[in-house]
């Protein structure tokens, strides 16, 4: 079993046309070369923007690529609880933002030839227990009615014909989802970007900032540079002067292993229709088919750090919990096992916006895939002074009592979590 990731062992590297800072001043430069940084970058040069992107490890090393690959539309909360605490109007307005991520993620594959296995496969949102399925048979009555009508109410004997288990009483399935090679396609989205004039530095945190004369000295490991403006797309990093954003990020552990080659016949036995699945728990397992036929199977599995211990202890709990779900791959080789930390925000919607001139835009809360997408190609407007278009831009964001940038709480995160999981 390989301790890393399989989006990034079988995409082609990334390949940085530059080793050093550009002389003089750039527009914009954007911290993270992930797909929030990469889709800004973009959509900056269209623009004809001069942008440097800072990248403290290397593109979709991070949260980009710690993920099912899946362009999920929807909530991760369960919608009609969600629309009675924000009211139907805002519910429907954040939702049609997710749907709007989902297309720009199938747009720019168009437009910039991006070989990453994209299609429109559809998601099952699976009952975890029976009272789980009363509650996405709500959530179908609304979004039917309304904001959604590409949503079918599966029963247990009904999801028989999409999934080749029994473990699940029911699904909400969601036709408008999609997956992809996430690898291929972050790394796909910094190629588009480097094409286009924008300037990839990996393996360089940005160490400093300090506003000056209408602009800002950016310190990097390889130097200074001064530019325009600075978007902040790296939601872990634990690097940098950026602590105002640390204390309103919560760093969860994400976890995934991928099985080895399925023969195709037990294939089309587990997932026959291919759909995205993810289920109802707050400790949620999530998993699909790869495009070379693995299985990927991810989830929380802990609230913990990640390390090389933590991943393998992580990993053997995700193999007994596949083997919940399909018994029938005991004797399938896991072949890959790796995960890291992603941001999640305390209510799980993402925040963007700016504070002091600083642009950011983060917190997607395990729906990065397409809201990072759109959020960073989002965030080329919103810069130019289109704050009418954020989505988030009405949503208080008050730092978590306590949280100063290290996740010291994580353990009794887990614990709550595990308790409702009980309960529910």
């Amino acid at each position: 079993m390989q301790m890393k990731s399989y989006w990034l062992d079988t995409s082609p590297p990334f390949v940085s046309a530059s080793d050093a800072l550009p002389e003089g001043k750039c527009d914009v430069l954007v911290v993270g070369g992930g797909i929030t940084g990469s889709a800004a970058a973009l959509a900056l040069a269209r623009k004809g923007a001069r942008v440097v992107v800072c990248e403290a490890g290397i593109v979709g090393g991070a949260a980009s690529g710690r993920n099912g690959g899946m362009c999920n539309n929807g909530f991760a909360q369960d919608y009609a609880a969600l629309s009675q605490r924000l009211g139907r109007e805002c519910a429907d307005r954040l939702y049609r933002a997710f749907d709007a991520g989902v297309d720009t993620v199938e747009r720019l594959v168009r437009e910039e030839a991006i070989d990453c296995s994209f299609a429109r496969y559809g998601k099952l949102k699976l009952a975890a227990k029976p009272a789980h399925y009363d509650r996405l048979a709500r959530s179908h009555a609304l979004l039917a009615a309304g904001v959604d009508p590409h949503t079918r109410l599966l029963s247990r004997a009904q999801l028989r014909e999409e999934l080749g288990t029994d473990h699940y009483h029911g699904a909400l399935l969601m036709e408008k989802s999609a997956g992809m090679h996430v690898g291929r396609y972050v790394r796909g989205l910094a190629q588009a970007a480097q094409r286009r004039g924008a300037c990839y530095l990996e393996h360089n945190p940005v160490l400093g900032l300090q506003r000056q004369a209408g602009a800002y000295v950016v310190r990097t490991s390889l130097g200074t540079l001064r530019a325009g403006q600075v978007l902040l797309a790296s939601g872990i990093s634990q690097v940098g002067p950026f602590g105002w954003i640390r204390r309103r990020i919560v760093p969860v552990g994400a976890f995934l292993i991928v099985t080895a080659p399925l023969p195709p016949a037990l294939m089309a036995q587990l997932l026959p229709t291919a759909r995205m699945c993810t289920d109802t728990r707050n400790f949620v397992n999530y998993f699909r088919a790869t495009p070379d036929h693995r299985l990927l199977f991810g989830g929380r599995a802990r609230f913990a750090a990640s390390n090389p211990r933590s991943d393998a202890r992580s990993g053997e709990i995700l193999h007994r919990q596949m083997l919940s779900v399909f018994p029938m791959l005991a004797d399938l080789p896991i072949e890959y096992c790796w995960g890291g930390m992603v941001d999640m925000t305390a209510d799980r919607l993402p925040r963007a916006g700016q504070r002091d001139g600083l642009f950011y835009s983060m917190g997607y809360s395990g729906h990065g895939t397409h809201m990072a997408t759109l959020m960073g190609t989002m965030m080329a407007d919103i810069m130019e002074g289109r704050a009418d278009l954020n989505p988030w831009k009405d949503f208080p964001w008050p730092a978590i009592p306590g949280h100063f940038g290290k996740p010291w709480f994580l353990p009794f995160v887990g614990a709550w979590y595990r308790l409702k999981d009980r309960l529910q």
